[in-house]
């Protein structure tokens, strides 16, 4: 006889690892995975390589909070630089240009960011300057 609940059970996992999969987006610096969402907010991990550095952008309809839970973040926002260390945050305002850097040679940046605003499309991202060559 065929257990149903068996290939139920098998079913869910496949999907649930789809699912997860999906989730995570690459990118030349490393990859983020969006963890939560809703209609004022997005929630991102997110993974810097050794070396790594994000373009520097802007969004005119969303600010973003940086909260460093591992590594060391170089962060770039309106001209002013820090650098943030493990369970340190900084946010950074609608249409403010702003960046984020790795400068540790052996080993990743993890942070998670916040979202919040109006819109969260990867067409609201105005790129100012960027080593992978993604300036349009």
């Amino acid at each position: 006889s065929i257990d149903i609940s068996l290939i139920l059970e098998k079913i869910n996992k496949k999907n649930k690892t789809k699912i997860e999969d999906n989730r995570k987006v690459y990118r030349p610096w490393g990859w983020y995975d969006a963890l939560d969402s809703g209609e004022n907010f997005h929630v991102k991990r997110i993974h810097v390589n050794p070396g790594g550095k994000l373009s520097l952008q802007s969004h005119a309809k969303r600010a973003e909070h940086w909260i460093v839970i591992k590594g060391n973040a170089h962060t770039f926002i309106d001209g002013e630089s820090s650098i943030l260390g493990v369970n340190q945050s900084i946010y950074v305002p609608i249409k403010s240009k702003h960046s984020l850097e790795n400068k540790d040679s052996k080993n990743y940046l993890e942070l998670i960011e916040v979202q919040s605003g109006i819109y969260f499309g990867e067409d609201d991202i105005i790129r100012y300057e960027d080593v992978y060559g993604r300036i349009i």
